[in-house]
């Protein structure tokens, strides 16, 4: 494959957009500790001094929406007028209504009825053995690079950092591996008395070094701030959305995609779900060492039980041929949405941490599609399927 270089990127959880994700998960997490059968769809923008929440509810839970709002920006570190959106005095608009009885007819559960899908969709779900959390490596720092940011401001390691902030990184790749860093970027929101080659030298010695230390050397570069200022950040530069930092959520670019959000969605919606469910095999079929890469792409009909298609792409890395891995596959793990979110214990009020940071990798016992607890049945169901076979894996 020769050399070739790969980039990811994250962003902290005072970016507008991710602002918008832990509002609306943190109103999904509200209805779901009082109701888990809560049917929640909930989209948030955040621009100047204002926060709109929008969707659709069904639950017989109450969510006081403008205080979870408040409070979800307290947590984040918007507590000052000058940052352009502050928890105590911004206005918070709400626009909710209930869900489409057109909706709940294919997806409510029944003794005469299956539950089926939420939505129509493909979710695909991604492992690779570069790090130990099975993630690609440029997600892996991009993440670790935005989180320490959030921990040098937090703990006023550096005194001057604001919530707002991005992370960039490129990872030098020979034949498929990864070899080290060779570019990272940083963007970080900081008060208005500090000159820009404090911030440059704190930001390589504080939060790259600690993070990026053991894969960077003397050619890797540094852009720190590469506009020279960002006093203005957070939703006073740019409106937040739901939803649209997809790639961040998930892998970074390495892997593909299939379009939908994750945040203020209801584990009946597959969108989430079902993204969920893929990572879980995945990264199971990577830890039980049949694949050191591999995609897995579920795909379902709003109202239907079974996945339309289910495909195991392994990039040449397979110990099986993908026909043999997609029948393990369907033989041990749950496919169906019902039988997704009772696997997984989706129904919990997990969600507003996945909110930020990303929704894989984490090692967080409320992560349920993070456990490689398949890997050991995986392996003896895939030597018996090769002994039958008279093959041998690997």
């Amino acid at each position: 494959m020769g050399t070739y270089f790969f980039t990811s990127e994250s962003v902290t959880e005072g970016h507008p957009d991710k602002i918008c994700d832990q509002v609306s998960d943190a109103i999904l997490d509200d209805l779901l500790r009082q109701d888990p059968e809560s049917r929640v769809a909930v989209e948030c923008l955040t621009t100047t001094g204002m926060v709109m929440v929008a969707g659709e509810v069904t639950t017989n839970a109450y969510s006081d929406v403008s205080g979870i709002v408040r409070k979800t920006l307290k947590e984040i570190g918007y507590t000052n007028p000058e940052y352009g959106l502050d928890c105590s005095d911004c206005a918070v608009l709400t626009s909710i209504h209930e869900q489409s009885q057109n909706i709940a007819i294919g997806v409510n559960h029944s003794q005469n009825k299956e539950q089926g899908a939420g939505d129509q969709g493909m979710m695909f779900g991604y492992a690779c053995n570069e790090t130990p959390e099975l993630l690609p490596l440029p997600i892996s720092l991009a993440h670790q690079l935005t989180l320490r940011l959030a921990k040098v401001r937090k703990e006023k390691i550096l005194s001057w950092v604001r919530p707002d902030g991005k992370s960039q990184v490129t990872v030098q790749y020979e034949d498929g591996k990864p070899v080290r860093v060779d570019t990272v970027v940083i963007a970080v929101h900081h008060n208005p008395d500090v000159s820009g080659d404090k911030i440059k030298s704190e930001v390589i010695e504080h939060v790259i070094k600690p993070v990026c230390g053991k894969w960077i050397d003397e050619k890797t570069t540094f852009h720190v701030n590469a506009t020279g200022i960002f006093v203005v950040g957070g939703p006073e530069a740019d409106t937040g959305l739901t939803g649209r930092k997809i790639i961040v959520d998930t892998y970074g670019g390495y892997g593909r995609h299939g379009g939908g959000c994750f945040s203020g969605k209801d584990p009946s919606k597959v969108d989430r779900s079902g993204a969920y469910a893929a990572r879980y095999i995945a990264k199971n079929l990577v830890a039980a060492g049949l694949a050191e890469k591999c995609e897995v792409q579920l795909a379902y009909s709003i109202g239907v039980a079974q996945p339309v298609s289910v495909m195991v792409e392994t990039f040449g890395t397979g110990k099986m041929p993908h026909e043999a891995l997609e029948k393990l596959v369907r033989e041990h793990f749950p496919l169906k949405p019902k039988a997704i979110i009772d696997h997984l214990q989706l129904k919990r009020p997990i969600y507003k941490k996945t909110a930020a940071y990303g929704h894989f990798g984490r090692n967080d016992p409320d992560f349920t599609w993070e456990k490689t607890d398949q890997a050991e049945t995986l392996k003896q169901s895939a030597a018996a399927q090769a002994l039958s076979g008279g093959k041998k894996i690997g």
